[in-house]
């Protein structure tokens, strides 16, 4: 590194941001490209630093304007990049895969641009960028090595994502990750449950095993039951109490999958099952391999197998040619299903898909009508599904950050086993995230669940002392001595994404 260089450094040592854009498997690599940097000796940049030594940004291709929003960003950027020599920019993940040489032309300031299969060449990249003082474009056109075989900078101390596929061998006429992730390839086993054994000696209670159609694991290998399989296996990992996984395709839910969940006590009574439409003559034409009465019956199955399952979904509204008759039948499905919430996205042209080329595109005033109409039913729902934990008592798994009015209301959240998100009173002992306590609902809204009264029990956890030690570390503290540990522990979920991060792959 030169002088110049280090001139822009804090403490000589180049520091580091990453900004994530779209679907959770992108959330999973930005962890990998942090972990990257660090092994390649960066640090991150300090929260509200104006500008770290190099900023990576890991893009999302799904929405219409993607790019528009990633140009916005790297222009706020140029002229703080002209007034620091030795300052780069990276650009990665999906939008990278499909433009390539565009965003260099556009943008010529930036310095790298990798793709979604060769994320770990990232630190290379920029070494080499620096060297020849040129922009480097590696796009790899499949898979160097999965994003798990790669080091990590994990956002929580107690809860993981596990990476079990990657890529899409479904063609929805809506997306357009298979063509940017490609076809599916599948982990080995053994591989995986390595992963979660090792996270789970770091502290780690709760994992959420991803992929982009994560029910089909197995088709790579030759195992139509291995996803089943799979989470029977994760039942058996001493210390592992939270299991999740997303997002799943009604076509590859199958009674086994179903069985496991019910059967095994880790996995969580909750399921995200995308929709997408309720109308068999939309599903068609979005190439989804399932109509209504399938998608129907394997809620119907779920329910009865898992009586207290929280169900979640994804739906778009006004897809090509959608009439008032086929929305109509995605508010019927909406209606049967009872969904605990629905994450409900405006139609917009994903380029490069064949629905952007579909005739009967609905007009935005037809679409925003509908949407409403939409929103206010599951509103409704989700609300009345809420009421009826009233009176439950519930084992959460103390989250970070996820009450934003916490601290004015004397209160912290957590996560119960089906995902709520849940308010309570601040005992009197204390409580640190990823530790377990038990609590009694009393009030319920659309979108959260409060326990007003007092705690019932503490626990102290496994996962709450890997957060302790790594909070520790983060202030240049000595970690205070564990506290004695009664039974397993328990967690939860990482923070849930933004909304508009479902329409990415084809779930």
């Amino acid at each position: 590194m030169s002088s110049i260089d280090r001139s822009q450094s804090v403490g000589g040592t180049r520091t580091y941001e990453v900004r994530t854009y779209g679907c959770q498997m992108n959330v999973h690599d930005s962890e990998r490209l942090a972990g990257l940097l660090e092994d390649a000796g960066y640090v991150r940049a300090p929260e509200g630093a104006d500008a770290a030594d190099v900023v990576v940004f890991n893009t999302c291709a799904v929405r219409e304007n993607a790019d528009n929003k990633l140009y916005g960003n790297l222009g706020h950027l140029a002229p703080k990049k002209a007034a620091r020599p030795g300052m780069q920019i990276a650009v990665g993940g999906c939008l990278a895969q499909k433009d390539r040489d565009t965003i260099v032309k556009k943008a010529p300031w930036v310095d790298v641009v990798f793709g979604t299969h060769n994320i770990g060449k990232l630190p290379v990249l920029l070494e080499r960028a620096r060297v020849q003082e040129e922009a480097q474009v590696e796009i790899a056109e499949s898979l160097e090595a999965f994003p798990s075989t790669l080091p990590t900078r994990r956002e929580s101390a107690y809860a993981a994502w596990v990476s079990i596929s990657v890529g899409c061998n479904n063609t929805c006429t809506f997306c357009i990750v298979p063509a940017l992730r490609g076809k599916e390839k599948d982990r080995r086993p053994g591989d995986i449950l390595a992963e979660i054994e090792t996270l789970v000696a770091e502290g780690v209670s709760e994992i959420t095993l991803l992929g982009q159609n994560v029910n089909a694991y197995g088709s790579d290998i030759g195992d139509r039951e291995a996803f089943s399989k799979l989470l029977r296996a994760c039942g058996k990992i001493e210390g592992l109490e939270r299991v999740r996984f997303t997002s799943p395709h009604p076509r590859d839910f199958t009674d086994d999958v179903i069985a496991a969940m019910a059967e095994t006590p880790n996995v969580m009574p909750q399921l995200h099952m995308p929709l997408q439409s309720g109308s068999d003559t939309v599903l068609k034409a979005m190439r989804r391999s399932y109509r209504q009465e399938r998608y129907l019956g394997i809620i119907e199955k779920v329910r009865a197998a898992i009586p207290h399952a929280a169900i979640s979904t994804d739906i778009i509204v006004g897809f090509p040619g959608e009439t008032d008759e086929d929305f109509e039948q995605t508010l019927h499905v909406v209606r049967e299903a009872r969904f605990a919430q629905a994450f409900t996205f405006q139609y917009s042209k994903r380029p490069g898909t064949p629905a952007a080329e579909m005739d009967g595109q609905i007009p935005k005033k037809v679409v925003q009508e509908r949407y409403e109409r939409l929103v206010a039913l599951q509103e409704e729902i989700s609300w009345e599904e809420n009421k009826k934990q009233v009176g439950r008592t519930l084992e959460l798994m103390v989250a970070e950050g996820e009450g934003r009015k916490d601290d004015s209301t004397h209160r912290l959240s957590g996560r119960a086993p089906d995902n709520r998100l849940v308010h309570f009173t601040k005992p009197d002992q204390e409580v640190r995230p990823g530790d377990v306590v038990t609590v009694e609902i009393t009030y319920a809204a659309p979108h959260h669940l409060l326990a007003e009264g007092p705690v019932l029990d503490v626990r102290r956890t496994r996962a709450g002392d890997a957060w302790e030690k790594r909070t520790a570390e983060k202030a240049g503290k000595p970690a205070q001595p564990a506290g004695v540990l009664l039974g397993l522990p328990k967690i939860g979920v990482p923070e849930p994404l933004p909304v508009a991060t479902s329409g990415c792959g084809c779930d």
